[in-house]
């Protein structure tokens, strides 16, 4: 029996031995090779988070968004009309909803009487309310800004802002209109000017106190009329009286090319305004002073015989 037991007990030892013999010596690990691991061992373990963690499938297919730019006040008129308007309405902008009292804005470049005037009229050209009052003459305009009353008998009726000029020698230098809606009671919807702050007439190359000679004043350009009247072209002295005048008969209302010639005659160095006219067929009552005006655009020029 003890025999058995050193046998065993020695058979034991061999195998261990031999297994020890048989392992082999482990690898060293290069000494920046820790980071390596622990990155690695990171990295599956969210990957591993996220394997494990339930999601809701999608019930439709998501669907891409498409961005719809919004409408701004960008001018969209023909190539040529980049002058400012003399008189340029900032607020309210065309069909604006209004009740009383609102609030005018404008840039106004004052003629040489360095006086403005500014009328709201009915639909019928009634004489709602009058403002007048001084401003210094400035090419490039001034800020102004107007709080206007009023009352309709009517709910609502249409209605006309007009600012008015003149020059030292009391002939008219600028005319602008913007037509909005009155309301008696609600209203208050202002919408933008958009390309309302140009001037309706473009002519190249043209430029105040330009000099015409042998008895003629030719023009050509481009014009955006209020409406389907026609245009008056005039060239009247400092004394207020017309020497010379054409008419231009309007295709619709969308902008169009224009070409005439105004004859003179003069037997001195004349100063002169070049004046585009146009009237608003809608006002059945005329102003006295400003008749049915809708817009007025002049220029001075100088004649020559």
């Amino acid at each position: 029996m003890k025999l058995r037991l050193i046998l065993s007990a020695s058979f034991l030892g061999l195998l261990a031995a031999c297994s020890s013999q048989a392992a082999p010596n482990p690898t060293p690990l290069p000494p920046d090779y820790l980071p390596t691991v622990v990155a690695l061992t990171g990295q599956a373990a969210f990957a591993t988070a996220a394997a494990l963690t339930p999601t809701a499938a999608p019930t439709e297919t998501p669907q891409p968004v498409i961005e719809t730019p919004i409408p701004t006040a960008t001018p969209t008129l023909a190539a040529g009309f980049t002058d400012y308007a003399q008189i340029r309405f900032l607020s309210p902008g065309p069909m604006s909803s209004l009740s009383s009292p609102f609030v005018v804005q404008a840039i106004v470049a004052a003629g040489e009487s360095e006086r403005i005037q500014v009328d709201l009229l009915g639909e019928d050209g009634r004489l709602l309310q009058r403002l007048s009052q001084k401003l210094t003459r400035n090419p490039l305009g001034i800020f102004q800004r107007f709080e206007i009353s009023f009352e309709i008998r009517a709910v609502s009726e249409a209605g006309y802002i007009r600012i008015s000029t003149k020059d030292d020698f009391g002939r008219l230098q600028a005319l602008n209109t913007m037509p909005v809606l009155l309301y008696s009671v609600g209203g208050g919807q202002v919408n933008p000017t958009g390309n309302t702050i140009y001037e309706r007439i473009a002519m190249d190359g043209f430029k105040e106190k330009l000099n015409f000679y042998a008895g003629e004043v030719s023009l050509q350009g481009r014009i955006w009329p209020f409406n389907d009247q026609p245009f008056v072209v005039e060239l009247i002295t400092t004394d207020g009286k017309p020497i010379s005048t054409r008419i231009l008969n309007m295709n619709g209302i969308d902008t169009q090319p224009f070409e005439t010639n105004l004859p003179y005659t003069v037997s001195e160095v004349t100063p002169a305004r070049l004046t585009f006219r146009q009237e608003n067929p809608l006002l059945a009552i005329s102003d006295p002073d400003l008749s049915k005006l809708i817009y007025v655009y002049t220029v001075e020029v100088i004649l020559n015989p």
